[in-house]
């Protein structure tokens, strides 16, 4: 006997869908208020409705009439909180759930890297958390030629997204489950360059060490989130930059567009950050800084800076390694592997999903062929 069916599901199908109650009721011929009492179960639709608006939102049947994943939920830093659409927030923070989903499952067969929580210590200055971090991660003082490989070996998850709008930088969330808990750090694939991708995520990582995580951020004050925002970037600069090694190389250049890039090289940052940085360091002053960054919205240098397109750094593979050790170990086949995401843990959605979501290979899971990988993680 199917079990009756879960309005929650379908609300989250549709903001996973990008799609308003309005503009799913029009799409399978319903009135908007119809489909708002599906949602709240309030009313069930009939299988042949129910069955017309999976089609709609291209998810399996099943998975309107099984139960919602509880969890206990935290707050999502958005970048981009105070420009961005609610809507669009709402949609990513689905994909995540849908992806903390997945993790549950490959937590309980692959043994990950664990996210050591005693090694933030709250109530520092950023710069302070910045320099601890280091410490504690063995970072030294010089450049970090690949933030993402370094965060996903301290067992923080990175996993990149595609959005339909360009207004969402990166956002973080904590995941918690019952045996254990840890970060998830998600940035946008129309950012390619390195500088770009390492200062949004040592961004998320600001949050991580400086901010509390049992607050909702849609309930804070604007100040408030502008504040949290500024001490996130002022973070990201330390870690990225640290005092001494960096200033010792502002010694060395001229400091005019010509030498910052040459300083960009070295450190994967981008100018802007770096010409920001030498003036809260004080090695130039307001006028000196007011002028570099005149000439760089000169130039239109603003959005795309020297070196975007050369400086790349390593796609995120802590998750995709995951799926992919346990395909080739015959743990699983493809079909396995959904079968078991569905039947023990709730989450009957189809192949291409799990791909995008994973940024895995087309055709990881929707057909029997294994992408080779050489993956370093083990199984439990």
């Amino acid at each position: 006997m199917r079990k009756a069916f879960n309005g929650d599901r379908l609300k989250k199908a549709r903001i996973y869908r990008g799609l308003t109650v309005s503009e799913l009721a029009e799409k399978v011929s319903q009135q908007r208020q119809t489909l708002s009492m599906y949602e709240i179960n309030k009313s069930n639709p009939p299988e042949t409705v129910a069955a017309e608006i999976a089609c709609e939102l291209h998810f399996p049947l099943k998975f309107f009439y099984q139960d919602s994943n509880q969890k206990q939920e935290s707050t999502v830093y958005f970048r981009s909180l105070l420009t961005t659409n609610k809507k669009y927030r709402s949609e990513q923070t689905i994909k995540m759930q849908f992806l903390s989903d997945v993790y549950d499952m490959l937590q309980d067969y692959i043994e990950f890297p664990e996210f050591d929580f005693n090694s933030i210590q709250k109530g520092l200055s950023p710069e302070e958390a910045a320099r601890d971090l280091r410490e504690a991660w063995g970072l030294g003082d010089g450049p970090v030629d690949n933030l993402v490989s370094v965060v996903e070996q301290h067992g923080i998850i990175v996993t990149s997204y595609n959005t339909r709008t360009d207004d969402i930088d990166a956002f973080s969330e904590l995941l918690l489950n019952n045996f254990s808990s840890t970060f998830l750090i998600a940035y946008s694939n129309n950012k390619t360059s390195a500088a770009r991708i390492h200062f949004d995520i040592a961004h998320e990582l600001g949050h991580i060490c400086l901010h509390e995580w049992s607050d909702n951020i849609e309930d804070i004050s604007r100040e408030d989130f502008k504040t949290r925002e500024q001490e996130a970037n002022d973070f990201a600069a330390s870690f990225l930059l640290p005092k001494d090694s960096f200033m010792a190389d502002l010694q060395t250049i001229p400091l005019n567009l010509l030498g910052f890039k040459h300083l960009k090289k070295k450190w994967k940052v981008s100018m802007a950050a770096m010409i920001r940085r030498s003036k809260e360091l004080g090695f130039i002053d307001a006028e000196v800084y007011q002028n570099l960054i005149r000439t760089m919205q000169r130039r239109g240098l603003r959005k795309e800076e020297p070196l975007d397109d050369v400086l790349l750094t390593a796609e995120p593979s802590l998750l995709k390694t995951a799926v992919l050790l346990l395909l080739q170990e015959e743990v699983f086949t493809p079909k396995e592997f959904m079968d078991e995401l569905d039947v023990n843990y709730n989450l009957a959605i189809e192949p291409e999903e799990v791909e995008f979501l994973l940024d895995l290979p087309n055709n990881t899971l929707a057909k029997s062929k294994i992408i080779q990988l050489n993956p370093k993680l083990q199984l439990k």
